[in-house]
C-alpha cells in the first residue's frame, strides 16, 4: 500500500529555516492534493498548509508567510519551506494527501530552540 515518507527535519534556533519533504511511491501527489499536519507534545494533530490537485495553498493562520508548500512535479514530492522558526513550531511534521488519506507516515522532528 501507498505511504508517504516525510524527510528533513532537525534542530534549528529561532529565526532559522528548514525544508520538510514528503514523497510517495507512484505519481500519487502529481494527482491528488497533499497536506502538511503537525503534532506538538501533549496536543493533537493539526493541519499546517495544504496545495490542491490544481496548484492552489492555503495556511494555517498561525504559519501564514513563514511557511510555503510546494509541489515538485518531475520529483514527485511536496516541499514545506519553513522560514522564521519560532520555538512554537517544535512538533513532528507529517504529510498526507486528500481528500483520500494515506497511511500515516513515522513523521519527521522539528526542534525549534530559543
Amino acid at each position: 500500500q501507498v505511504q508517504v515518507v516525510e524527510s528533513g527535519g532537525g534542530l534549528v534556533q529561532a529565526g532559522g529555516s528548514l525544508r520538510l519533504s514528503c514523497a510517495a511511491s507512484g505519481s500519487i501527489l502529481r494527482n491528488t492534493g497533499t497536506g502538511w499536519y503537525r503534532q506538538a507534545p501533549g496536543k493533537q494533530r493539526e493541519w499546517v498548509a495544504g496545495v490542491s490537485r490544481f496548484g492552489s495553498t492555503n495556511y494555517a493562520d498561525s504559519v501564514k508567510g513563514r511557511f510555503t508548500i510546494s509541489r515538485d512535479t518531475a520529483k514527485n514530492t511536496v516541499s514545506l519551506q519553513m522560514d522564521n522558526l519560532k520555538p512554537e513550531d517544535t512538533a513532528v511534521y507529517y504529510c498526507n494527501t486528500y481528500p483520500n488519506f494515506l497511511n500515516w507516515g513515522q513523521g519527521t522532528q522539528v526542534t525549534v530552540s530559543s
